[in-house]
């Protein structure tokens, strides 16, 4: 028994009358050994086991703390202080479970770790959206978790919570099941049940729009009149503008670059980062190439059709990159972020609300179906890595469809002894009826 300590046994009597006397002290059980109250000189009071970690007079005397009295009423604690002591007889040690416990990752401190590998594995843009992700919706909820108590039902709320944002909730899902397979891999975390698997999607509503040809016309006309008069703007009805422009005088205009741009988007069929990261060292003239040394499927080459061509061979070198930015020419010259506010202007023009620019790129992809060009061909065009990505488009691949159905119909006419051929349908007065 270590000096300070005293031996009673412990009942709400002997736990009221227990009182600090300028000192730490214990007083521990008569009848339940190891089973104790640890009193601090400060005035605190709790229940605490006390037991050897191992076998024999040299195996470290360990302590854990149950609860502070007052929390719990003695015999809860002797309870609790038995299942303790059985554990320990058992060959566990609690207190270095505790300690362990203590020290286990946080989700946060996880997902940390998580960012800092597809930082250096993945993609920048990646790493961003995942940040992103798991910054705003994940780990506000269960960053302060131990990342290996989350459960299969905490993953199932917090996709549930996001039902409004299916794509975003499915993204996440994706996202952490990425992270505990990495960490369980790798060891970071003991083997344990991926939270994230498992986790019923919801179903993804692709939000695809194919331009038909009066509308790119309106897109075009939009982009001219942006590049060389101006598109009129008015200022907001909500708000006092005490030196607004003159009606005459309020004209937005875009740049050269910026209208390469989105002309480029349209008939290249590329993404915008492609577009906008590109360099005119990529650009091969001669052979009428466009060779990026990376995309998001890696090296990539875009075949550069005639009315692509012109427009870069129209458009001045301003600096490094084709679609020239504020910084064109300097020396940390950098690429455009986006085009956001000119492709807002130009789709409120055109009259194409909703009209998002990577639709562009599916639109690019809806004419190659419908000019029945196959999808394979398209997938190349595209730079898909997988056949199945560009199958979203089959259902525009209708001349495949429609010479079969000739075929079939000329078939059974003749059979009919008549013969249709690719002809128009006959005209309601024309059509005679066939005997039963």
């Amino acid at each position: 028994m270590s000096e300070g300590a005293k031996t009673v046994k412990i009942t709400k009597r002997v736990v009221d009358a227990t009182k600090p006397n300028g000192t730490d002290f214990y007083v521990f059980d008569s009848e339940l050994i190891g089973f104790g109250l640890r009193v601090r000189a400060t005035g605190g009071v709790s229940y605490i086991v006390r037991y050897r970690a191992g076998s024999g007079r040299n195996a470290p005397v360990k302590r854990v703390t149950i609860a502070k009295v007052g929390k719990v009423t003695p015999e809860q604690a002797r309870d609790a202080a038995k299942d303790i002591l059985a554990s320990v007889v058992k060959g566990d040690d609690p207190a270095r479970d505790k300690t362990d416990e203590r020290r286990a990752l946080t989700f946060a401190a996880l997902a940390e770790l998580f960012l800092k590998h597809i930082e250096l594995k993945r993609k920048p843009t990646t790493a961003i959206q995942y940040r992103q992700l798991l910054e705003a919706h994940a780990i506000p909820v269960l960053g302060t978790r131990k990342a290996a108590r989350i459960a299969s039902s905490d993953m199932a709320a917090l996709h549930h919570k996001l039902f409004a944002k299916p794509a975003t909730a499915n993204r996440l899902s994706a996202i952490v099941s990425s992270m505990y397979s990495w960490a369980i891999k790798g060891k970071t975390l003991s083997k344990i049940d991926n939270p994230a698997e498992g986790i019923h999607r919801y179903k993804d509503k692709k939000r695809e729009r194919f331009l038909k040809t009066d509308e790119i016309g309106s897109l075009a006309s939009a982009l001219q009149e942006a590049e060389t008069i101006g598109i009129p703007w008015e200022p907001a009805a909500d708000k006092k503008v005490k030196h607004a422009a003159k009606p005459e005088n309020r004209l937005v205009k875009i740049d050269a670059p910026v209208a390469a741009a989105i002309r480029l988007l349209l008939l290249t069929g590329a993404r915008l980062r492609e577009i906008l990261h590109l360099k005119w060292e990529h650009v091969d003239f001669e052979r009428g190439l466009l060779l990026l040394p990376d995309s998001k499927t890696g090296r990539k080459t875009i075949v550069l059709n005639a009315p692509a061509l012109a427009v870069l061979s129209n458009l001045t070198r301003l600096g490094v990159y084709v679609v020239a930015g504020e910084s064109a020419g300097t020396k940390d010259e950098k690429p455009r972020a986006d085009l956001k506010r000119p492709w807002a202007m130009l789709v409120k023009r055109a009259g194409l609300q909703g009209l998002r620019i990577h639709d562009l790129r599916h639109s690019f992809a809806s004419f190659g179906a419908g000019g029945g060009m196959g999808l394979p061909i398209i997938g190349k065009l595209l730079g898909h890595t997988q056949s199945s990505t560009t199958q979203r488009y089959a259902h525009l691949d209708a001349d495949p469809l429609r010479r079969a159905s000739n075929a079939i119909g000329n078939t059974i006419a003749a059979a009919m002894g008549e013969a249709l051929g690719d002809a128009e349908p006959p005209a309601a007065e024309n059509v005679v009826k066939l005997r039963g």
